[in-house]
């Protein structure tokens, strides 16, 4: 049985903090000949991140500014935003969302109409369980689109299993390693939730993944909900 466990590490930075995930079992993560439907959700996701980018200054947009500050508690890669600062960028700047695969769709979705951050990860490729917490420092990390090393800082707040980071400064980067792909069949969605400020909308982002999952997918997956007093969940 692999577990998801946030560390106390963690709770010392974001004692608030409410982490939704959604553990998904035995998908068909392809296309079934409805990629337009998928294209049409990402582009109402679109639409509706325009309700998170009211202020003249992106950066005090309130989904933006919440994770600027929690990215100041921890050591961080020199200029590591939020991926949902990314996302709401690309939005300011006119981009539209293509569809990559289903699960990521869905999750993308999700992130642009309540402004939250959303990852997922595939369960099968994870060495062991998968820990929330800070890095001791040099944990192997192999980025997305890149052939090169680039280990954890110490401090740093990070995803990680026994064989390295599986995303770095939080919900910045994401590694290689685990991430999902038109095969994987298992998967764990998380939506990061550091402020009780977003609370709500996490909530919201999780259960609608999950009901998207099920009407998609066909799968409708299990919502778990972690905090300090509750800090650990099984994920298969």
């Amino acid at each position: 049985m692999k577990q998801f466990i946030v560390n106390p590490s963690y709770w010392d930075l974001f004692p608030d903090a409410v982490i939704n995930i959604l553990v998904l079992e035995g998908i068909d993560n392809h296309y079934q000949g409805n990629e337009a439907e998928y294209e049409a959700l990402l582009k109402e996701g679109g639409k509706a991140a325009q309700a998170h980018l009211t202020e003249d200054t992106f950066s005090q947009n309130p989904a933006v500014a919440i994770w600027r500050e929690a990215f100041k508690t921890f050591k961080t890669k020199k200029g590591a935003r939020s991926s949902i600062e990314a996302l709401l960028k690309r939005i300011s700047q006119g981009h539209e969302f293509s569809p990559i695969i289903p699960l990521v769709d869905i999750y993308n979705y999700a992130s642009l109409k309540y402004g939250v951050p959303v990852g997922g990860e595939d369960i099968d490729k994870m060495a062991g369980d998968i820990h929330l917490g800070t890095a001791q420092g040099g944990e192997a990390f192999l980025p997305l689109g890149s052939e090169e090393d680039a280990p954890a800082l110490e401090g740093e707040v990070i995803y990680y299993d026994s064989e390295g980071a599986i995303c770095r400064c939080l919900n910045w980067r994401e590694a290689q390693r685990t991430m999902l792909t038109e095969d994987t069949t298992n998967a764990f969605i998380i939506v990061d939730n550091a402020s009780s400020q977003q609370a709500e909308a996490a909530g919201q982002a999780i259960a609608e993944i999950q009901a998207l999952a099920e009407k998609l997918l066909g799968v409708k997956g299990k919502i778990q909900t972690l905090t300090k007093e509750n800090p650990q969940a099984d994920l298969m």
